[in-house]
């Protein structure tokens, strides 16, 4: 059974992260349901969330980037974070046959993702919506000035707490 569904607390009211997301929540889901029947299958499908997840937060940093947020902000170096545990993870099961770490990350993931969306990146679609950024065109109708780049997460805290990141493999 998956550990996320969709739900109105991970809703962004931004069209494009909302679809995202979903996405994201459907394939953890995925990964966990093809987990629990084999190994082979949890990895394939685990690996389907991991190439997802490095689109996910390349379109995020990519609006990070162009919209004022500074190259060293904490939401972009979280997402880092994040895809690196999840490529161990990825290498760990098909170099090494080691299935324990992904059968613990998952759930993990699903507890850091909730966290995620409703501190950073509902910073972010606020940031977005403020600035008047549209995905489409990459065009912002109120750019902000260059130093009020944003140098944090965008939002009241950098320091996630510890549910914010999943547990290591």
């Amino acid at each position: 059974m998956p550990t996320l569904h969709w739900s109105p607390e991970i809703t962004l009211d931004h069209p494009e992260m909302d679809q995202t997301h979903l996405e994201f929540v459907d394939l953890l889901a995925a990964a966990e349901d093809a987990l629990a029947r084999s190994e082979a299958e949890g990895l394939a499908a685990y690996q389907r969330l991991v190439e997802h997840t490095a689109g996910h937060f390349g379109q995020e940093d990519r609006w990070m980037a162009s919209t004022g947020f500074a190259p060293e902000n904490c939401h972009s170096h979280q997402h880092t974070q994040v895809l690196e545990l999840m490529q161990e993870v990825t290498r760990l099961a098909r170099d090494e046959q080691d299935f324990g770490p992904l059968g613990r990350v998952l759930p993990e993931l699903a507890k850091w993702f909730v966290q995620h969306a409703q501190s950073m990146d509902a910073a972010l679609a606020s940031h977005l919506q403020q600035v008047g950024f549209d995905p489409a065109t990459g065009v912002m109708a109120r750019p902000p000035l260059a130093e009020e780049a944003q140098t944090g997460c965008g939002g009241s805290s950098c320091s996630p707490s510890p549910s914010e990141q999943p547990a290591a493999a």
